[in-house]
């Protein structure tokens, strides 16, 4: 559930709970130069921190799916990642693939050249294909847009178009574009979709403080590389007198 700050206020350490700020992380295992023995130890970390899940490359997903079996993390993957191009039928493949290996949630990156070339239906009825599969098997859809790519306009079509696909999240970004999330960029998601569509911010929020400020927006989720820093940050600044 989203955190938001109260009547206007930015959200401080005194009014979150441990789990409210641990379940709002993704801790984000995507870059491509890591091994196996690293990805193993980063979903251990997702589970020691009770995050809300592990998001990893779709051939790691058989590896954190066991791994996180009987803890409360899930297991979180992309599809056509980190580009977006790839054909539905290739993404849904690969959507189909990563939940027989036991992801719970598909992070899936939209067409970005079709949404900028003003092609609506083709994006919207990709994103549903998505959609459509996850849930008939019980995973979400967090659809990731590449804000860096957008302008405003379609910044706000590519939203509603992942909404009336029946998306669960909107997402800012892969992290591998030129630029990530923005308080602009979260506030505009957050007032286009409608309350039962979550956010997620991802790119550049890397400090205790910069998680706070997304979460005051309303932001549910945030990718994180930085999973362990911020929460020892957390649980420090709780402990401290005052």
């Amino acid at each position: 559930m989203a955190t938001q700050g109260l009547e206007g206020r930015r959200l401080t350490v005194a009014d979150l709970t441990y789990e409210q700020v641990a379940k709002a992380i993704d801790h984000s295992l995507l870059r491509p130069e890591l091994d196996l023995d690293t990805v193993a130890e980063g979903v251990r970390l997702a589970v020691r921190y009770d995050v809300a899940s592990a998001t990893v490359r779709p051939a790691d997903v058989t590896l954190a799916a066991g791994l996180v079996a009987g803890t409360g993390v899930l297991v979180s993957t992309v599809v056509g990642f980190p580009h977006g191009s790839s054909t539905t039928a290739t993404k849904a493949f690969e959507a189909e693939r990563a939940l027989d290996d036991g992801a719970h949630e598909l992070d899936m990156v939209l067409n970005i050249g079709r949404l900028r070339s003003g092609r609506d239906d083709e994006v919207r009825e990709e994103i549903r294909t998505i959609v459509e599969l996850a849930r008939g098997r019980g995973a979400i859809v967090k659809v990731i847009l590449e804000n860096a790519y957008l302008t405003d306009e379609q910044k706000v079509l590519g939203c509603r178009l992942a909404e009336e696909a029946g998306a669960q999240f909107v997402k800012t970004s892969t992290g591998y574009a030129p630029s990530g999330a923005t308080l602009e960029d979260l506030r505009l998601m957050r007032a286009t979709v409608s309350p039962h569509v979550q956010v997620k911010a991802a790119g550049g929020v890397r400090t205790l403080d910069a998680l706070l400020d997304v979460l005051s927006i309303g932001v549910a989720r945030v990718g994180l590389t930085a999973t362990e820093a911020i929460l020892e940050d957390f649980k420090a600044r709780k402990a401290a007198p005052g």
